[in-house]
């Protein structure tokens, strides 16, 4: 039995990417007990999804990723989606670059995913090159959203905006109302369907559910970080039950 040591990064007022992930975890555990996951967190204050408040989160990036380092864990994700993608196309790139430094300063030698790349890196293990998406932001942060993904050469057919602006209100947003969110979205040109493009807006008890009803793939930002992690750990990337990014049987474009 391995135990293997996942540090994250999150914004101070997110509840559900420490939830979500372990989760996931936890119910691969169930089946594949020979790996076992420990989670270690360095929080980032945020409250409001507004551009000054990420702004502001983003400028404790270095003194989290320390405080990481001293725990020595096998990979590192930092965790707030929007936070990278409101900086401008392709800035998980610069994040995760950013985190790897100051690591490497501490003698940690953890690979780092973000929740933004892990999205993208989704979507393209899926072989999608449109999608849909549900989105707990305000429509201007929705939109920054959609351009990122679409500079990464994905087009968004459709995105619904939830806007709630309060970050805490978006942890308590209850994942059941996902199962008649999708119906509002035009899929008749998507290849799959984010269900939610935030790692603290809740989804995981409806990510199968509603990939049986949609009849097409449908995953998460947190599921999506979740099989990144497992890739980077050189571990099968399944857990039941979470879509068929996570069924074990999708290569990663970044590990192909």
């Amino acid at each position: 039995m391995t135990d293997h040591h996942i540090g994250m990064i999150v914004p101070s007022s997110n509840l559900t990417m420490e939830t979500e992930l372990p989760r996931m975890l936890r119910e691969r555990e169930a089946v594949l007990p020979e790996d076992r996951f420990v989670f270690h967190s360095s929080r980032m204050r945020m409250q409001h999804v507004t551009p000054e408040q990420l702004r502001a989160m983003n400028a404790q990036t270095e003194r989290a990723a320390l405080e990481l380092a001293d725990a020595r864990p096998d990979v590192v994700a930092t965790a707030c989606l929007v936070a990278i993608m409101a900086q401008g196309p392709g800035h998980h790139c610069t994040a995760e670059a950013e985190i790897t430094g100051v690591l490497r300063s501490q003698g940690a030698q953890a690979p780092v995913v973000s929740s933004a790349g892990a999205l993208l890196d989704g979507i393209k293990a899926l072989g999608a090159g449109r999608v849909a998406i549900i989105t707990p932001y305000m429509k201007p942060l929705t939109r920054l959203v959609a351009d990122y993904i679409e500079d990464a050469g994905i087009e968004v057919v459709d995105a619904l905006s939830l806007e709630v602006p309060d970050n805490l209100a978006v942890a308590r947003l209850d994942p059941a109302d996902l199962r008649d969110h999708w119906r509002r979205l035009d899929l008749s040109r998507a290849d799959a369907l984010v269900l939610s493009a935030c790692v603290q807006m809740p989804s995981l008890p409806s990510l199968q559910p509603v990939e049986d009803a949609a009849g097409l793939p449908v995953l998460s930002a947190a599921a999506a970080t979740a099989y990144r992690i497992l890739t980077e750990l050189d571990l099968p990337t399944f857990v039941p039950g979470a879509g068929s990014l996570l069924s074990g049987g999708v290569p990663c474009p970044a590990a192909a």
